[in-house]
C-alpha cells in the first residue's frame, strides 16, 4: 500500500459528509484504542476540583474523649510522634494534630481518633 501524504489525507477528510467523518473517529478510535472526547474530559476537570472543596485541610483534635490512652495511640501512629510527645499533644486539646493533608487522609485519620473516643474537627 502505498504511503499517503498529509495532504492527501486533509483532502480526503474535506470530501468527506459529517457521518463520513464520525464513523471515521469511531474507527481510528476502535483500531488505536483512544478515545476522541478526552480533551473535553481534561478541560472540565479544574472546574470539578473547584466545586468539590479545598485540596488541604487541617485535622484538629478537640478533646480526647473518655478514653484517653487509645486517643494518644491513635495520635502517635497518625503523627509519628513519641509516647511522651503525642501525649502531651493530647493533653493540649484542642490542638493540632496534622496540617496540610489531603481531605481523604484526613477523614481516614478522623475515623481511627473517633474510633479511640476522641472529638475531631477538620478544617
Amino acid at each position: 500500500m502505498a504511503k499517503l501524504t498529509n495532504e492527501e489525507i486533509i483532502a480526503a477528510v474535506k470530501e468527506m459528509t459529517v457521518v463520513e467523518l464520525n464513523d471515521l473517529v469511531k474507527a481510528i478510535e476502535n483500531e488505536f484504542g483512544v478515545t476522541a472526547a478526552a480533551p473535553v474530559a481534561a478541560a472540565a476537570a479544574p472546574a470539578e476540583e473547584e466545586k468539590k472543596g479545598p485540596t488541604e485541610v487541617t485535622l484538629t483534635l478537640k478533646a480526647c474523649g473518655m478514653n484517653k490512652v487509645a486517643t494518644i495511640k491513635a495520635v502517635q501512629a497518625i503523627t509519628g510522634l513519641g509516647l511522651m510527645d503525642a501525649k502531651k499533644l493530647v493533653d493540649a486539646a484542642p490542638s493540632v494534630v496534622k496540617e496540610h493533608i489531603s481531605p481523604v487522609e484526613a477523614e481516614e485519620h478522623k475515623k481511627a481518633l473517633e474510633a479511640a473516643g476522641a472529638q475531631v474537627e477538620i478544617k
